[in-house]
């Protein structure tokens, strides 16, 4: 087991499957006895019933974008905190704002198991560069690599020639902090003429891991690998050295739903990442993140073996102001509900001749309807829904592109 953090990782998928949905049950239980939002997100569905992905995907969705109003409306977590706020260890404020709450515990954010997947062992010093102040990204590493047993740097963001002072004096072995600032302090060490060969591995996240990125790290014969992970939910996917897509962490479930809804898309399709996380403290359930991914078929070469994504592959609230309207994916998902038997759907919004214009377009299947009369109906409805006009235009099933995208703006950004 020595390449792996336990024995979880390496279980069949069927008996993880059964575990997860077996551990549902108390966890929803207690999530309502102590969250107020959890209580109405349970509704009158019973706790014990709730033990499959169907009975959890009838469950409604708690939205990212609908954070700031509701604390604003009820601070300072609108119940979300499912322990008195006495309790916790820390408080955050992430950008918005938006307040999360940290429980007790070692590492609660579960970076331990990503940390671990990159290559940090007992004894390795971490450079952590990850911010401090108000936001929870520098405790969520440090937790991770404290619970390893890995001494940390608590270097924070900034300060460049600072920083690598700090990695050529300090000698740490891995870097953790957003994918292009240790390509910074590398090349500050490179003009000061420090030696910082020390740095073997580093864990990025928050940001675009583009592939000259990766390049640049693998020609100094670094292993640098990502996770993907919020303010909320903590680690919700890693990397392994396998570099094929990132690999779900054992204690998330996470379901693919189509933007606007929290209908579960089909195999293989893009759509929205939800997640629901079994952290006592802060029980979110069905946490709808706002980030595009799909399931990657298969298991990774690496011999983990649960569900891997493909990762962040861009937003799903994709919300647009046309005439002053603004236009939203839960209207086209409403539009699809009103006119079913269709596949995909896109809502492009384009500018001619200063003027803003929309289309929608619908996949329909081959010899199903007259399309004179479906254009027609679809035409009103989209009306009907988001009360601006737009044109319709009928494409054969499988022409949509498969990447989440449910309203394409293509005006030119102002100036």
């Amino acid at each position: 087991m020595s390449g792996f953090f336990d024995a979880l990782e390496t279980r069949e998928p069927a008996l993880r499957e059964a575990a997860l949905m077996a551990r549902l049950p108390a966890f929803l239980a207690r999530a309502a006895a102590g969250s107020a939002h959890a209580a109405r997100v349970l509704g009158r569905a019973e706790p014990g019933d709730i033990m499959s992905r169907p009975a959890l995907a009838a469950l409604p969705l708690t939205r990212k974008s609908d954070l700031i109003e509701a604390q604003a409306a009820a601070p300072p977590f609108a119940g979300l905190n499912g322990v008195p706020v006495g309790s916790l260890a820390r408080i955050f404020v992430s950008p918005g704002p938006i307040h999360e709450p940290q429980g007790q515990g070692t590492d609660t954010f579960r970076f331990a198991r990503a940390l671990h997947a990159t290559g940090l062992r007992a004894g390795d010093v971490m450079q952590n560069c990850f911010a401090y102040h108000f936001t929870p990204a520098g405790f969520m590493l440090e937790g991770g690599a404290r619970a390893l047993g890995c001494p940390v740097i608590p270097a924070g963001t900034g300060n460049t020639e600072a920083q690598a002072r700090a990695m050529a004096h300090l000698r740490p072995r891995a870097y953790s902090g957003t994918p292009d600032f240790l390509k910074t302090i590398l090349e500050r060490a490179d003009e000061l003429g420090l030696d910082v060969s020390s740095l073997r591995l580093g864990h990025v996240s928050g940001g675009a891991y583009l592939p000259a990125l990766r390049g640049f790290y693998a020609d100094r014969g670094l292993t640098v690998l990502q996770s993907y992970a919020t303010a909320e939910c903590g680690v919700i996917a890693y990397e392994s050295e396998a570099r094929e897509g990132l690999i779900l962490d054992e204690e998330v479930i996470v379901e693919i739903v189509r933007p606007g809804t929290g209908d579960l898309v089909a195999e293989g399709e893009v759509g929205e990442v939800v997640v629901t996380v079994f952290d006592e403290a802060y029980p979110l359930i069905r946490f709808a993140t706002g980030d595009l991914s799909v399931f990657l078929p298969g298991t990774s070469p690496c011999g983990r073996t649960n569900v891997r994504i493909r990762g962040w592959m861009g937003r799903a609230d994709q919300a647009a102001k046309m005439r002053g309207l603004f236009v939203r994916p839960e209207m086209v998902a409403e539009i699809a509900r009103q006119c079913p038997g269709l596949g995909r759907m896109r809502l492009v919004i384009s500018e001619e001749a200063g003027h803003d214009q929309m289309e929608l377009r619908a996949e329909v299947p081959r010899g199903s309807v007259e399309e004179a009369t479906l254009r027609d109906r679809l035409a009103a409805v989209l009306q009907s829904v988001t009360r601006l006009r737009g044109g319709v235009s009928l494409v054969p099933a499988g022409t949509l592109p498969n990447d989440g995208r449910i309203i394409d703006d293509t005006r030119p950004l102002p100036t």
